[in-house]
């Protein structure tokens, strides 16, 4: 036995959650461990067969204010914190007439699973542990002569060590603690997750909150220490490539969203399938309450429409790009129905999403396309804020929606050609829309409430033209789609050359944020055309 191995003679029990307990019940039985424990707890012990000693019976102080002082007494806490490899502390000890603790089991007062049952404020309050974190944090702070379990599937570890007499050694305790104190820490960022929304500061407090820079900062927003925390769900298979590692974590506060899709049928989800699908799902409720479909590949829309009906939709957006649509995500915002699933069925289509499927459309993916990864998600996007890692950092800004004042129409500033009719209104409105989900630089032709073709991600805005121009003509057996079509850039062309490869090309209207300090030459070359061309004043980079 290794010299810091310390048997476990007596322990400290006090769960909420009382699931798989009856392991260590059994354990304490066959070594006859000294078990002090805590009302429900104890009294589950006791019916286990375990002698149990209440906690109020060392502390000579009864439970008190419905529960909420129990354990924070020095009878208990210097059991725990007392390190018996130091002599004073051993002494002590004995002076005081308190006994130390090789093992303390505590889990939590469940605050998330509280606030995601919709309790009202007090409900929520109650279930911020006190003396269960306490306890936590002083064993593991302990580490050096306590064992700390806060998770239920060490209790079979836990059990064996009791049993066979080896305990832990201080590496092993170490690492126990070290688990211990990320169990806490995520517990008190839920908390201030939950606090920060629901007690924001009032306007009585005029104290400003500013950056190192001295600028003021909406705190609520951008807090000082930015304590998030997320619960893994599962490991992926692996990540963007097969020599990644990857896995998906999700908000313990919220049991909606698209980390939440409920599978129905296909083979389990990959990292890439997770970051396609949900920049689908975000593109189709742009255009709500409309009925829309997005085709997505590589994290990019490849066909992207609105229809009467979610067939009508998808055949819109596959018609867009369909050589690219192949092995493609689809996003419909609407129930899936048979008619749509039939259109589907026959294009090789990794994840499909959506809100709801008809019987005999689920029953006809399920059975004829197999390995396709069919998700339910019954809410629509609701994150407000996005994050992105730096080396060494966190970026954090809200969301980008369509809520900015340049994304309504009536706001947009006609500076070259006569107004619009309202239909072709309606596929500006669409295509800007539809530009938000685009990777920059970002250029989108539309027709008919449908795109028609989409130029990303490149490096210049003049080759994203030339591309969303041969997209639009070379994918569609030849037919000239651009001619008619209109035009959305996600930001202002640097120079006339980009607007005047899609002027050439027999776009009709284009809409664009303007700002460029060579706007009045892009508009020049659009009045020369007799083009109509709008300015929105809002930009949507997408990086």
């Amino acid at each position: 036995m290794s010299s810091t191995n310390r048997p476990i003679r007596r322990a400290l029990v006090s769960v909420f959650h009382k699931e798989g307990i009856e392991v260590l019940a059994d354990a304490f039985i066959k070594a006859g461990t000294e078990v002090v424990s805590t009302g429900s707890t104890a009294k589950k012990l006791a019916s286990l067969g375990v002698n149990v000693t209440e906690v109020s019976e060392v502390t000579g102080f009864p439970e008190s204010l419905d529960g909420r002082v129990k354990t924070l007494d020095p009878h208990i806490h210097a059991g725990i914190l007392a390190d018996m490899t130091n002599p004073e502390h051993v002494e002590q000890l004995k002076q005081l007439g308190i006994k130390p603790f090789d093992l303390v089991v505590v889990n939590l007062y469940p605050f998330a699973d509280t606030v995601r049952s919709g309790a009202d404020e007090a409900a929520t309050i109650e279930k911020i542990d006190i003396g269960g974190p306490s306890m936590v944090r002083a064993a593991a702070k302990n580490s050096a002569t306590v064992a700390i379990i806060t998770d239920p599937k060490d209790y079979a570890l836990v059990a064996s060590r009791i049993v066979d007499g080896r305990g832990f050694d201080l590496a092993e305790r170490r690492w126990l603690a070290g688990k211990a104190f990320a169990h806490t820490a995520a517990y008190d960022a839920t908390i201030d997750e939950w606090t920060s929304k629901h007690w924001p500061k009032p306007e009585s407090i005029d104290v400003p909150d500013t950056d190192d820079d001295g600028n003021e900062v909406n705190a609520g927003k951008f807090p000082a220490a930015f304590t998030r925390t997320w619960d893994r769900s599962h490991v992926l298979r692996y990540g963007e490539n097969p020599h990644q590692q990857a896995a998906l974590y999700i908000d313990p506060l919220h049991q909606q969203g698209f980390a939440h899709a409920e599978q129905l049928g296909g083979k389990p989800m990959s990292y890439n399938n997770y970051v396609d699908a949900d920049a689908a799902w975000r593109a189709v409720w742009d255009f709500a309450p409309q009925i829309a479909v997005a085709v997505v590949k590589h994290n990019n829309p490849c066909g992207l429409a609105i229809g009467a009906t979610a067939a009508e939709a998808h055949k819109k957006a596959h018609a867009c790009d369909p050589m690219s649509a192949y092995g493609g995500v689809i996003a419909c915002n609407t129930t899936v129905t048979l008619e749509m699933a039939e259109s589907v069925r026959p294009i090789f289509t990794e994840v499909i999403v959506a809100p709801d499927y008809e019987p005999e459309a689920l029953e006809l993916l399920q059975t004829k396309k197999k390995n396709l990864r069919i998700l339910k998600v019954a809410e629509p996007p609701m994150t407000r804020t996005q994050f992105r890692q730096i080396d060494g950092g966190l970026l954090v800004q809200d969301t980008d929606l369509i809520d900015a004042p340049g994304d309504d129409p009536d706001a947009w500033k006609l500076v070259s050609g006569e107004p619009v009719d309202a239909e072709t209104l309606n596929d500006l409105l669409f295509a800007w829309r539809a530009i938000r989900c685009v990777k920059s630089n970002a250029i989108l032709l539309a027709h008919n409430q449908a795109t028609v073709g989409i130029g990303m991600g490149q490096v210049n805005r003049v080759d994203s033209c030339h591309l969303a121009v041969e997209r639009a003509n070379t994918l569609a057996d030849g037919a000239d789609r651009a001619t008619g079509s209109v035009a959305a850039s996600d930001a202002f062309f640097p120079f006339a050359d980009g607007a005047e490869i899609l002027i050439n090309a027999g776009v009709k209207a284009i809409v664009q944020p303007g700002g460029s300090i060579r706007d009045e030459e892009v508009i020049e070359a659009a009045k020369k055309a007799g083009v109509t061309m709008y300015l929105t004043g809002t930009r949507h980079f997408f990086h």
